[in-house]
């Protein structure tokens, strides 16, 4: 007797009205836009970041767009690991109704793997793939025990395809997208009412490239010439990018692409696993030719 195909659950819309939404890179970007975007609907929230006068910021920008929610806001430097602890530990008890996590918060890091430390490629590892584990570890069993929930992983469109230059951004990005799916279907398989959206991103308008960090054995011509061929690349509006991002999390979708781009080198790894590198390399060229 054959078994009966497992079936995806069935979740009703996200209520995130009165729930709490943690947020993490709220200073700006996509994360502020985010925040935002679930203040209208009504969410409190939890906003996490290094940098305190951006957070202060966008906690105002909130409180003027959505008078009765209320905003806490957590300054922290995502890379230190003992520091990441404490900031679970805050965030589970001060916000026990937390609905909604957002791991949107990251670094990028530019150079070839022979260019790179290992302290470097560890860093950026802390940030991108370490610090998302964590956080979910901690507030995922209050999620399911408020009947209700939705975990955000913002991988990237380097976590579906591997170029040359990236390759530790690729593997914290590659990392979290195999995290965010296997919850997810881990979470599925046992009928739990919390879901995960893996969101890959292509070239979305915000500072991620001018504040990329080089690694140390790059020229610094070389590095400058990257910076602004990537820059010419980002071309999405974080808010447009945002407000994608926060209907797919009440929508309780799977996998969300952002952006024409994400979606068509998806489509060509797909087609062409083996040789999707070659079509990104000549409009990397491109771009850094018309970027002198």
């Amino acid at each position: 007797m054959s078994r009966p195909a497992l079936r995806r659950p069935s979740r009703p819309p996200l209520d995130v009205a009165g729930a709490t939404a943690v947020v993490t890179g709220a200073a700006g970007g996509m994360g502020e836009h985010i925040a935002r975007g679930l203040g209208r609907r009504g969410a409190h929230l939890a906003l996490v970041d290094r940098d305190a006068d951006g957070l202060e910021r966008v906690a105002g920008l909130v409180g003027d767009e959505s008078p009765g929610v209320r905003v806490s806001t957590y300054v922290a430097d995502l890379s230190d690991r003992d520091a990441v602890t404490a900031l679970a530990a805050r965030l589970r008890d001060a916000h026990p109704d937390v609905r909604v996590l957002v791991n949107n918060a990251g670094v990028a890091l530019g150079g070839r793997f022979v260019q790179t430390t290992e302290a470097d490629f560890d860093w950026l590892l802390e940030v991108n793939l370490h610090t998302p584990i964590r956080l979910t570890r901690a507030l995922l069993p209050l999620m399911i025990e408020n009947g209700q929930g939705q975990v955000v992983g913002l991988s990237s469109l380097f976590g579906l395809v591997g170029p040359a230059g990236q390759t530790a951004y690729s593997t914290s990005k590659f990392g979290l997208r195999g995290f965010n799916e296997s919850l997810a279907s881990e979470l599925d398989a046992e009928d739990q009412p919390v879901g995960v959206t893996s969101v890959h991103p292509g070239g979305i308008a915000t500072n991620i490239a001018r504040n990329a960090r080089t690694a140390s054995g790059v020229d610094p011509d070389e590095a400058a010439r990257g910076r602004r061929a990537f820059d010419k690349a980002l071309r999405c509006p974080a808010d447009k990018a945002a407000e994608e991002i926060v209907e797919a999390l009440v929508a309780r979708r799977r996998r969300l692409l952002v952006g024409n781009d994400a979606r068509a080198l998806d489509a060509l790894a797909r087609v062409a696993p083996s040789g999707y590198w070659s079509v990104m390399q000549r409009g990397l060229e491109l771009a850094a030719r018309r970027s002198r």
